[in-house]
């Protein structure tokens, strides 16, 4: 694998650099550069902004607004919009949901849904988990009975991420109770979360931040033209939407933002007589996760170069969960190096639980505070998307032959 980048791309990143700097908004940019995430509304308008573009989903076909670039060209964009930082495109929308209606829709819910996903016009929520189905995400019980032309709904979700913000929520429901595999038997299902017996509950995380939520659908009505694929064949969709979650979890450009920015902190933060940076266990501790970033650059290089393939060929790509597990890892030893560079001064702030924002302290908080919170949330990572241990098992049996 050629690991230099060749003119023309050098050429593209300047490209990408110089119209995001001339197009993000400023407030966002020092919301975002503070460690903070962006409020609802700066999501849906820089989403807006790269839709115009072209660049809200370069790796969707042509077709429905995608990009015919290579995968080189996809990750300089990914990586320079985390990098900068600036907001991603909405992961549900872009990189879950859309996929797998391209892969899994009807002509109807292509062209209704897609351009609504890639401009944001239209917010989705993942309604997988539930109290009793986490990593055995295939024991859930929210049911769907089949009455007429619609599905009644009961049952309850978990752990959904914004739900608080969504417009619609993606869900997997058991439509056959009694199927011989617990897999065979769940549909996939595309929900209004305007409509009645749908109800949205705060869950307050460790850091005191509303980020997600508990909800309960009542006799919930869903038309049966809102199914995804094939009736209780959910699980493909499900399976073909994890490997997409997991390969963007690896978030390299996000991470070398954040080392970048912790190398000027700990020059300039106090540990004891001297800077952090000069402290040799700080200092070796941050060299190791450089490395081990480049060497996940690489691979995340290599499977990008591969994605056309599972597109095309519906299949999720088990690589993606090698990705994920090094990606969360990194993300979270970054997270524990800016609490040591802290030090003392990392004391959490107190949280409004309702601020319009997913770890918005309710004063205004320096890095430090922010990092330890920061530091609480992040334990999360190695747990969504299909906890470590379950990515082990995968890459095992898909790798391993075990």
């Amino acid at each position: 694998m050629e690991l230099r980048f060749t003119d023309e791309e050098r050429a593209f990143r300047e490209e990408v650099r110089s119209w995001i700097d001339a197009n993000l908004p400023a407030e966002t940019r020092e919301r975002m550069a503070s460690g903070r995430t962006p409020t609802k509304a700066m999501q849906v308008d820089w989403q807006k902004r790269l839709y115009a573009q072209g660049w809200a989903v370069p790796h969707w076909p042509v077709e429905w607004g995608g990009q015919p670039w290579s995968a080189i060209k996809r990750f300089i964009l990914s990586e320079e919009i985390q990098s900068t930082p600036a907001p991603s495109p909405l992961g549900f929308n872009c990189n879950m949901l859309g996929p797998v209606l391209i892969a899994f829709g009807t002509d109807e819910q292509k062209k209704h849904f897609l351009p609504k996903l890639a401009s944001l016009d239209l917010w989705f929520c993942q309604g997988f988990s539930e109290p009793g189905a986490g990593s055995d995400l295939a024991s859930l019980k929210c049911a769907a009975k089949r009455e007429g032309d619609h599905y009644i709904v009961n049952g309850q979700k978990t752990w959904t991420t914004l739900a608080q913000h969504a417009d619609w929520i993606f869900l997997l429901v058991r439509t056959d109770a009694g199927a011989a595999k617990q897999q065979e038997g769940i549909s996939f299902l595309l929900v209004d979360m305007k409509t009645p017996g749908i109800t949205v509950r705060p869950i307050i995380t460790i850091d005191g931040a509303h980020e997600v939520n508990e909800v309960f659908f009542d006799d919930v009505k869903v038309p049966m033209a809102n199914l995804v694929g094939t009736e209780n064949r959910g699980w493909d969709c499900a399976k073909f939407l994890l490997s997409n979650e997991r390969t963007g979890q690896a978030r390299v450009g996000a991470s070398k933002e954040r080392i970048r920015r912790l190398k000027l902190i700990a020059k300039e933060t106090p540990g004891g007589a001297r800077p952090v940076m000069e402290d040799p266990r700080f200092r070796s501790r941050l060299t190791d996760v450089e490395v081990q970033l480049k060497a996940l650059e690489m691979t995340t290089l290599r499977v990008l170069a591969d994605e056309n393939r599972a597109l095309s060929q519906r299949k999720p790509n088990p690589a993606s969960s090698v990705l994920k597990i090094r990606g969360t890892e990194l993300q979270q030893a970054i997270s524990e190096l800016y609490v040591m560079a802290a030090g003392p001064y990392g004391l959490a702030a107190p949280h409004d639980p309702e601020a319009d924002g997913r770890n918005e302290p309710d004063v205004a908080a320096d890095w430090q505070t922010l990092a330890q919170a920061t530091y609480f949330n992040w334990r999360k990572q190695s747990i969504y998307g299909g906890s470590t241990e379950i990515q082990k098992n995968i890459m095992a049996k898909a790798f391993l032959g075990l």
